[in-house]
């Protein structure tokens, strides 16, 4: 049976689910991502944690469908007792997600469900339905953003669901108190990721833009955030409970 402390990482194959993944495996944890649709991206992830000597394991699963969830802890319980000898795991780092652009006159209401259902519904109830997976004392990571503080044009729907996940994670630290389990956001700025990739080649004045309106004077980097979530899976953290941090080299202070 492992020793170690295992974090399943939601969206883990690419991006910064990825730079999650690989920082929480140099930290020391079993590592389990979850991918929906790009098997290769999420085996490409997974041999290189393997390759730093770390382990991990990929399951498929979509965010949006809640009906799924129960079936995707079933398969989760089964490859941990067999790789790992065990059925829990000890965080949950609620990552997956995806971009929307349109203002507030265009956002349709497919595009809101869609945002809502993937950054939201999905992660109250898959939280919902791992709770008893959770190791007493692990922890919950919830990913939100920047926009919450700032604002840009193009982002009301986005960062309005984003604004729920913090409140969220407030609500989760509250309950899950008494199981010693402890509930923080992490908040990234811009960062230089595929994420973005549409808006910044439309657009390629952004990243100045952006680099002009943040205190260290760059785009934020994959590799920026990973460390700090896996900081909020290590003991160091074990005090940090109820916490938004936000990752965005100073912009907009």
């Amino acid at each position: 049976m492992s020793t170690k402390k295992i974090a399943l990482v939601t969206g883990g194959s690419r991006g910064l689910g990825k730079d999650m993944a690989l920082s929480l495996a140099k930290k020391g944890l079993d590592v389990v991502i979850t991918y929906n649709s790009n098997s290769e991206a999420a085996n490409e992830t997974i041999n290189e944690i393997k390759s730093q000597k770390g382990s991990a394991i990929a399951l498929q699963l979509d965010t949006r469908s809640v009906s799924g969830f129960e079936n995707f802890k079933k398969g989760l319980q089964q490859v941990l007792e067999t790789e790992l000898s065990t059925g829990k795991i000890d965080f949950l780092i609620n990552n997956a997600g995806f971009g929307h652009n349109g203002s507030v006159a265009e956002t349709t209401e497919q595009a809101f469900d869609d945002l809502m259902n993937v950054h939201l519904k999905g992660v109250y109830f898959l939280t919902q339905t791992l709770l008893d997976m959770i190791n007493d004392g692990g922890g919950i990571v919830n990913i939100s953003s920047g926009l919450t503080r700032f604002s840009f044009p193009g982002y009301s729907a986005y960062a309005s669901i984003k604004g729920a996940i913090e409140v969220y994670s407030q609500y989760l630290a509250k309950e899950l108190g008494e199981r010693k389990i402890k509930a923080n956001t992490v908040a990234p700025g811009a960062i230089n990721t595929e994420f973005h990739n549409d808006r910044f080649e439309q657009a390629p004045q952004l990243i100045e833009m952006i680099e002009g309106m943040t205190a260290l004077g760059r785009m934020g980097e994959s590799d920026d955030i990973g460390g700090v979530v896996a900081f909020l899976c290590s003991e160091d953290a074990k005090w940090v409970n109820g916490q938004r941090i936000e990752v965005s080299g100073g912009m907009l202070i």
